[in-house]
C-alpha cells in the first residue's frame, strides 16, 4: 500500500472508532487539539489497527511521539507493506 490508501484507511478507521466526520480528518490534523484523542483513544486505536494487520503487531511505544494524523500515517505506513 501507498501512503495515500494507509491515510485512507486509517482514516475510516479513526472515523469508525471514534465517531469522527472523516471529512475533518486531514493530515496535518493535531490528534489531541484538533481531533481530542487522548491516551486511551490511542489504545484502543492500536487494537483497532492491530486487527487490521494480518500478521503484525503494532506496539503502543511506537506512537509515543506522535502528535498529527501525518504521524500516525508514517508510523504504521511499513506494516502495510
Amino acid at each position: 500500500m501507498d501512503k495515500e490508501a494507509v491515510f485512507i484507511k486509517l482514516k475510516g478507521l479513526m472515523a469508525e472508532v471514534f465517531g469522527i466526520d472523516p471529512e475533518s480528518i486531514t493530515p496535518d490534523k493535531n490528534l489531541e487539539g484538533d481531533l481530542h484523542l487522548d491516551s486511551l483513544d490511542m489504545v484502543d486505536l492500536i487494537l483497532t489497527l492491530n486487527n487490521h494487520i494480518p500478521n503484525k503487531k503494532l506496539e503502543p511505544v511506537l506512537f509515543k511521539d506522535a502528535r498529527k494524523v501525518d504521524d500516525l500515517t508514517n508510523l504504521i505506513l511499513p506494516f502495510f507493506n
